[in-house]
Formats: structure tokens, sequence, C-alpha cells
């Protein structure tokens, strides 16, 4: 798990464009990341 602080992973999500976006076409940039629970689960 990840905590406060810690460098995130390289990953790849699908923009709603269906363009694939990677954690790595922001090197070298300032970028905010929100990661949240799955819907309906505690926490």
């Amino acid at each position: 798990m990840l905590k406060e602080g810690d460098k995130a992973p390289d990953f790849s999500v699908t923009a709603d464009n269906r363009k694939t976006v990677s954690l790595k076409d922001f090197r070298g940039r300032n970028l905010v990341l929100y990661f949240y629970p799955k819907a309906n689960t505690p926490g």
C-alpha cells in the first residue's frame, strides 16, 4: 500500500478519448494524483 510521500508506481490507463495515458508521460512535470477506494467499500 502506498503511504504519503511514496512515489507512485508507473501505470497506464485508458482515457475518455480511448488513448492510453501513462504516468511516465508526465515525468519532469508537476502532477497531482488522487487514489480513492473502490465504490461501495468501507474506508
